[in-house]
C-alpha cells in the first residue's frame, strides 16, 4: 500500500482548513487536506437546510489576505445564504488552486503519534493511510450534530432530518406533518422557511430564546463600491477588531440617557442588523441588571405586539435569563410563523417529550402526528470533533482522555503531550466572529511550523504553558455573559464535563500572548521536547 508523506497534513475543508492549507502552502511546505464531505465549506458544506445563512456580515467573514480576492467577490447580501455561502469557498480553492491538495470523501478515524519518526499517521475511513510531520486539526466547533437519545427514535417510520447533516437535494414539505425539536439559531431560521408549505409544524422548545430581527438587506451598488474601495482599512479594522465585526463600540451607559432616549435607542438597534444588537449596545447591557431587564421588556413588548396568541408569545418570552445569557439568535419571520393557521408552539418545561412513536411525537398531552422530524438540537460544540478523529499522543495517550474533564490548550490551538498536532479555531479560542479568531490562529500555527522547520525541532508545548492558559480560561467566568448551562460550556450533551469551550478574555488578550509568545521564538512550543 502506497502511503503517501507530506509536511503539512489538515483535517477540514472549512473556514480555517481552507486557510490553513493556502497558509502552508505559501510558507513552502508540502501539504495535503482531508474532508469527510465532497466539497469545501465545512459547516456551509453540510448545513444546507431552508433559509441557512450568516448572522456575522457576509464581507466580515471571508478572507482578508488577498485585495484580488476581495476585489473580484461581491456578496449579494448583508447576510448571505448558504448557496452563495458554499459558491464562495468553491471560488476561493479554485481561484488559488488548491482543490488539487485536497481528497474528499476521507472522514479520518485515526491519528497517532510516531515518537521514534517525529511525525503522524493518520488512517481515514476506507483504511487509506497518510503521514505527516504536522497534523493541523481544523475540524470546527460545530461540526458534530448532537441528537438527543429519546425512547422511540428509531421506531419512527417517516423521515429524520438533523440542521447540520441537510441532504444535497431538496427537501419538498409539501403537505407534509413536521414536528421540528429545537429553536436555536438554525431552528429559528427553518420555521418560517417552510410554514406556508407544510400542512402543519409543530415546534418543540426546550428553552425560549431572545430572537431579534436579522434585518437583512441587497447590498446596494453604492455599497458595493465602498467596500471594494475600502479593502485595506476594512482589513485593519477587521484585525484588530476586538469582535471580530466592523461594528462600532458604544461607550455610553444606558444611564446616562433619559428613559425617553433609551425607547428610541432600543427601537433603532431592533432595526439594526444582527450582533450590532449586542456588539453596539450601551456598555453597560450585560454589567447593569436594570438597563438588561428594560431591554428585555422592550423586545418582550415587540413579541407581544407580533404574535397574536397571547399564550403562544408568553412562551417566546425567555423567562430564565437575561440577554446576552445564550446565544442570540437572528430572525426572519420567526414570530410571524406562529400567526400562521398550520403552526404550532409546544414548549418542553411544561409538555415534555414521553417518546418518538412510528407516526410521530408522544408529550404528556398524547400524540402529535408527523410524517418529519427535524432536529434542530444543536451540536457537541468545541471539543466533540476533536475528540472523535481518534488522536493519540506521546505514549498513546488519547486526547479524549486528556480532555475528559474539559479542553486544556495553550493559546486554543495546541496540547501538551501531542507533538506537531494543532488545533486552531477549536476549543480556548473565539469570542465573536469565528473566522477572525481561528484566522489569527493559523497565522500562529504557520509562524510555529516555520520555526520548528527551521530548527529541525519538535513543536511540543510546555505543560506549565498549558496549564496557564487553560486555568486562566477556567478562571475567567466573570468576563463571560454566557450562562453555564449553555452549549458553550457543553452542558447540551449528556455525561459531558461541563467546562469552558469559548476564550471569555476576548481577541485583544489572544493577540497579545501571540505577540508575546513571537517574542519570545514560540519558546513555550519547544521547551517540552525531551
Amino acid at each position: 500500500m502506497n502511503v503517501e508523506e507530506v509536511d503539512v497534513l489538515v483535517i477540514g475543508a472549512g473556514v480555517t482548513g481552507i486557510y490553513q492549507l493556502y497558509r502552508a502552502r505559501e510558507a513552502g511546505f508540502s501539504a495535503r487536506l482531508l474532508e469527510a464531505g465532497t466539497g469545501v465549506g465545512g459547516t456551509w458544506y453540510w448545513n444546507r437546510y431552508p433559509e441557512a445563512r450568516f448572522d456575522s456580515e457576509s464581507y466580515t467573514y471571508g478572507y482578508l489576505f488577498s485585495r484580488e480576492l476581495w476585489e473580484e467577490w461581491r456578496w449579494s447580501e448583508r447576510f448571505a445564504g448558504q448557496p452563495e455561502i458554499e459558491r464562495y469557498f468553491n471560488h476561493v480553492v479554485d481561484r488559488f488552486d488548491l482543490r488539487r491538495h485536497m481528497v474528499f470523501g476521507a472522514r479520518v478515524t485515526a491519528a497517532v503519534f510516531d515518537e521514534a519518526a517525529g511525525s503522524w499517521t493518520v488512517r481515514t475511513e476506507d483504511g487509506t493511510e497518510h503521514r505527516a510531520r504536522y497534523v493541523v486539526a481544523a475540524t470546527g466547533i460545530l461540526s458534530v450534530p448532537f441528537i438527543p437519545d429519546i425512547e422511540g427514535r428509531e421506531d419512527f417510520r417517516g423521515e429524520q432530518l438533523h440542521t447540520g447533516l441537510w441532504p444535497k437535494t431538496p427537501v419538498d414539505f409539501t403537505g407534509r406533518k413536521v414536528a421540528q425539536i429545537g429553536t436555536g439559531s438554525s431552528g429559528v431560521q427553518i420555521v418560517p422557511a417552510i410554514a406556508d408549505q407544510v400542512a402543519s409544524l409543530t415546534v418543540y422548545q426546550k428553552v425560549a430564546d431572545w430572537c431579534t430581527p436579522l434585518n437583512n438587506a441587497p447590498i446596494t451598488e453604492e455599497e458595493q463600491a465602498e467596500l471594494q474601495a475600502g479593502y485595506e482599512e476594512i482589513r485593519d479594522r477587521l484585525t484588530t477588531s476586538v469582535t471580530g465585526f466592523l461594528h462600532r463600540v458604544n461607550r455610553r451607559t444606558g444611564e446616562e440617557d433619559t428613559p425617553e432616549q433609551r425607547r428610541e435607542f432600543y427601537e433603532r438597534l431592533w432595526n439594526s442588523p444582527g450582533f450590532t444588537k449586542l456588539t453596539e449596545h450601551y456598555s453597560d447591557l450585560t454589567s447593569n441588571p436594570l438597563i438588561n431587564a428594560e431591554w428585555c421588556a422592550f423586545m418582550a413588548n415587540k413579541i407581544r405586539s407580533i404574535v397574536t396568541d397571547p399564550e403562544t408569545a408568553e412562551r417566546l418570552i425567555p423567562k430564565d435569563h437575561g440577554y446576552g445569557g445564550r446565544r442570540p439568535p437572528f430572525i426572519t419571520g420567526y414570530f410571524e410563523a406562529y400567526n400562521k393557521p398550520g403552526v404550532r408552539l409546544v414548549s418542553l418545561p411544561e409538555t415534555p417529550i414521553v417518546r418518538i412513536t412510528e407516526t410521530g411525537v408522544e408529550t404528556t398531552e398524547g400524540v402529535i402526528e408527523a410524517d418529519t422530524i427535524i432536529w434542530a438540537t444543536g451540536y457537541d460544540f468545541g471539543t466533540g470533533a476533536l475528540n472523535r478523529l481518534g488522536v493519540r499522543g506521546r505514549g498513546g495517550l488519547p486526547l479524549e482522555e486528556h480532555w475528559a474533564e474539559g479542553p486544556r490548550t495553550y493559546l486554543g490551538v495546541a496540547a501538551a503531550g501531542f507533538p506537531n498536532f494543532f488545533f486552531p479555531g477549536g476549543p480556548h479560542g473565539a469570542l465573536g466572529n469565528n473566522p477572525r479568531y481561528s484566522g489569527d490562529q493559523v497565522d500562529l500555527v504557520i509562524d510555529v511550523l516555520v520555526q520548528a522547520r527551521e530548527r529541525g525541532a519538535v513543536a511540543e508545548i510546555d505543560p506549565a504553558a498549558e496549564q496557564k492558559w487553560t486555568d486562566l480560561m477556567n478562571d475567567s467566568d466573570s468576563l463571560s455573559i454566557f450562562l453555564r448551562s449553555s452549549y458553550f460550556y457543553g452542558a447540551n450533551i449528556p455525561g459531558k464535563k461541563v467546562s469552558q469551550l469559548l476564550n471569555p478574555t476576548g481577541r485583544r488578550n489572544l493577540q497579545k500572548k501571540i505577540a508575546e509568545a513571537a517574542a519570545t521564538g514560540y519558546a513555550d512550543f519547544f521547551r517540552a521536547v525531551p
